[in-house]
């Protein structure tokens, strides 16, 4: 069994999903503006224009809903490993931090080392 691709699930469901907004909102102008067309009084807009567009754009909806519902597997998974790296992340940061603190004090010993040292130099 194929492993699946999870990060281009997900961008294809977002392609597609953007696509089947687009497709029904092209739609929705062209019925809009049907109807203005109709109510301003230019009824004689032949239907062998209109009908075909608009068949166009439904199939054109049906494909992009339906590949929106073959990647969907791509959301879940996706946002699930987001969240683990999230936290691996902030384990890092931890570590750097405690890191970083455990350099400052033994840098902050070397020079009291080196003082004393220096001290101990001036006294002899």
């Amino acid at each position: 069994m194929p492993k699946k691709d999870l990060a281009g699930y997900k961008r294809k469901y977002d392609m597609y999903r953007h696509h089947a907004w687009a497709g029904g909102i092209l739609l929705s102008v062209l019925l809009a503006v049907r109807a203005l067309l109709e109510i301003s009084g230019f009824s004689n807009i032949p239907d062998f224009i209109i009908l075909p567009v608009g068949v166009i754009l439904v199939i054109y909806i049906l494909i992009s809903i339906f590949f929106t519902y073959k990647y969907r597997s791509g959301l879940t998974v996706t946002q699930e490993q987001k969240i683990i790296q999230v936290k691996t992340s902030s384990d890092d940061l931890e570590k750097e931090k405690i890191r970083a603190d455990v350099e400052k004090e033994r840098s902050k010993l070397e020079k009291k080392k080196a003082k004393s040292e220096a001290k101990k130099q001036k006294k002899k």
